[in-house]
């Protein structure tokens, strides 16, 4: 079983950038379609945006033109690069696979003040 190991929130103002990184601890190689997930406080989790193996991205609406999501297939990692932050983007982020997901890991902390 992969295990997910998400990293790089913090606090950061609103307009800041971050990094986020998630690390698994297996091959994730022969994944077809992984995703960044958040959760805000009372509130479902929702579907930031994927990537194929190949390359190609979905973005939601709300992050679309300030997120960016990659991927290194060789290190098992998969990024998400947050820009143009805004409060609305306050959540816990998870990575895991589009469907049939793995165990979610703890998430990582974003935090936007004003």
């Amino acid at each position: 079983q992969v295990q997910l190991v998400e990293s790089g929130g913090g606090l950061v103002q609103a307009g800041g950038s971050l990094r986020l990184s998630c690390a698994a601890s297996g091959s994730i190689f022969s994944i077809n379609v992984m995703g960044w997930f958040r959760q805000a406080p009372g509130k479902q989790r929702e579907l930031v945006g994927s990537i194929g193996y190949g390359g190609s991205t979905y973005y939601s609406e709300s992050v679309k033109g300030r997120f960016t999501i990659s991927r290194d297939n060789a290190k098992n990692t998969l990024y998400l690069q947050m820009n143009s932050l805004k409060l609305e983007d306050t959540a816990v982020y998870y990575c895991n696979k589009l469907t049939s997901p793995f165990s979610w890991g703890q998430g990582t902390q974003v935090t936007v003040s004003s």
